[in-house]
C-alpha cells in the first residue's frame, strides 16, 4: 500500500483543477485557440493562458503557431501523455489499479452495422489529408468511409507523402489525385476534420451537422525541396496523423454503436 502522506501524482495535481480539467476536456475533441478556450470555459483569456502554461509545463498540452495567422496559436492535447499519467496515478494508489491487472470488462452491446463517413480537409489535398484518408482506411479495414479533399487542390499528390505511406505503412496512393471540396457537395459525413489552419477558416458547413474537428498540423511540404529534410518532415507528419487517428478510433466506435 502507498505510504501515508505521499504527494498526489503530478498528473492528478494538474488535472484536478476545475478550469484545467475543462481545458483538457475541450482539447480532447479538437485543437483550439486560446480565445476559443476562454469563450468555452467562460473565463478571462489571461486566466486561461495561465492555466494553459501550467498544462504545457506539465507536458500535457503542446502549442503550434497558426499557419493561417502567424499571430495566433493552436493548443493540442497529448493524449498519450494523459494516458501515461492516468495509468501512473492508478498504480500509485494501488497495485490492483495497474493497467491490465483488473478483472475483464463485461462485453459491450453488439455493434450496430453502420458505416460512418469521415472527411479530411486541407488546403491542397496533396499531403496531409490524403495521408489521413489512407491511414484511417487502413486502421478501420474499410469499415469507415474515409475521404479527403482540398479547398485549393494541387495538380498531384506530394511525392513525399506518397513515399512515406508506401515505405512505412505499406499503402500505395500513387494513382490518387487531389480533389476539390466542391466535388463533395451534398455528400453526407459524420465527421469533418480539418488538418490545416487555413482550411479550417475556409471549410464550409455541411448538411446533416457533422461533428467538426480541427487538427492543427504544419504543412510538411514547407520544410523544403525534395531531399532528406523533406522526407523527415513527411515522416513526422504521418506519425502525428497516425497517432491522432488511433485516438479517434474509440470516438468512431462510440458513434457507430449509438442507437
Amino acid at each position: 500500500m502507498g505510504a501515508s502522506g505521499a504527494a498526489a501524482p503530478a498528473f492528478l495535481r494538474l488535472a484536478a483543477h476545475p478550469l484545467r480539467w475543462r481545458l483538457l476536456t475541450e482539447l480532447a475533441g479538437s485543437d483550439l485557440r486560446v480565445r476559443e478556450l476562454a469563450t468555452l470555459a467562460g473565463e478571462p483569456q489571461n486566466l486561461v493562458s495561465y492555466h494553459l502554461r501550467l498544462l504545457r509545463d506539465g507536458g500535457l498540452v503542446t502549442v503550434t503557431r497558426s499557419s493561417f495567422d502567424g499571430r495566433d496559436s493552436y493548443y493540442h492535447l497529448d493524449l498519450d501523455r494523459c494516458a501515461e499519467g492516468l495509468a501512473g496515478a492508478g498504480t500509485a494508489l494501488h497495485p490492483a489499479l495497474r493497467p491490465g491487472s483488473g478483472p475483464p470488462l463485461p462485453a459491450g452491446r453488439p455493434r450496430r452495422a453502420r458505416r460512418l463517413a469521415v472527411l479530411f480537409v486541407c488546403t491542397g489535398n496533396s499531403g496531409r489529408s490524403p495521408i489521413a484518408e489512407a491511414l484511417l482506411g487502413q486502421h478501420t479495414a474499410g469499415h469507415v468511409e474515409a475521404s479527403s479533399a482540398g479547398i485549393r487542390p494541387g495538380p498531384r499528390l506530394h511525392p513525399g507523402g506518397v513515399r512515406v505511406l508506401r515505405e512505412r505503412y505499406g499503402i500505395d496512393v500513387a494513382g490518387q489525385r487531389p480533389r476539390h471540396l466542391d466535388t463533395l457537395t451534398g455528400r453526407r459525413f459524420d465527421f469533418v476534420i480539418t488538418l490545416c489552419d487555413r482550411a479550417r477558416e475556409a471549410c464550409p458547413d455541411f448538411p446533416h451537422h457533422p461533428c467538426r474537428i480541427h487538427w492543427s498540423i504544419p504543412d510538411p511540404a514547407s520544410a523544403g525541396d525534395r531531399g532528406q529534410a523533406d522526407h523527415r518532415a513527411f515522416t513526422r507528419t504521418a506519425a502525428d496523423i497516425d497517432t491522432r487517428i488511433r485516438h479517434l478510433l474509440p470516438v468512431l466506435e462510440q458513434r457507430g454503436s449509438a442507437p
